[in-house]
């Protein structure tokens, strides 16, 4: 599979079907020190007069040890065979278990980031803002459904640095 280099405008694909039912892989660290985990909660566009990314997680993931200690974060696209890849990386911890290993991946570096080979698309991004979800602040009180163990998530954004896409 080869990338190239496109601009955040030049994406050709429907984000919602990418990040709420094919998923990502959030990789955040550097080379030789990071962690990856799916996440299926997402958004791109524009803030500040920027192209971002924003993320969300729990402060219970490893990932997010890293997202604290690093300054950037990749977001990586997969075809549809390594979809239970992604699932294993969703329900299995990096504190438990070498999910680089257990998967198979290779990784790669992009924007001072981490990623895997074999992905179809690839966001960079530096970290610009992070803020945490407030229970007070839900205008649907059925959004704390998702939230029954008091565990908010941290919502990062991210400027997007980079991007390779498929051919």
């Amino acid at each position: 599979m080869s990338l190239e280099r496109i601009k955040p405008e030049e994406l050709k694909r429907n984000t919602f079907q990418t990040i709420g039912k094919d998923w990502l892989l959030l990789t955040a660290g550097v080379p030789g020190d990071f962690n990856t985990m799916t996440v299926s909660w997402g958004g791109l566009g524009v803030l500040w007069g920027r192209d971002v990314a924003t993320v969300y997680v729990r402060p219970s993931r490893y990932t997010r040890e890293f997202m604290e200690r690093y300054d950037c974060f990749t977001l990586s696209a997969y075809p549809d065979a390594e979809h239970s890849k992604l699932a294993f990386c969703g329900a299995k911890s990096g504190r438990d278990v070498d999910k680089v290993a257990e998967c198979g991946f290779t990784p790669k570096e992009l924007g001072g980031g981490v990623y895997f080979e074999g992905a179809n698309l690839v966001i960079a991004c530096r970290k610009i803002y992070f803020s945490d979800f407030e229970s007070r602040n839900f205008l649907d009180p059925k959004i704390m459904d998702n939230y029954a163990a008091g565990d908010f998530h941290r919502m990062y954004i991210g400027e997007i640095t980079d991007m390779l896409a498929e051919k």
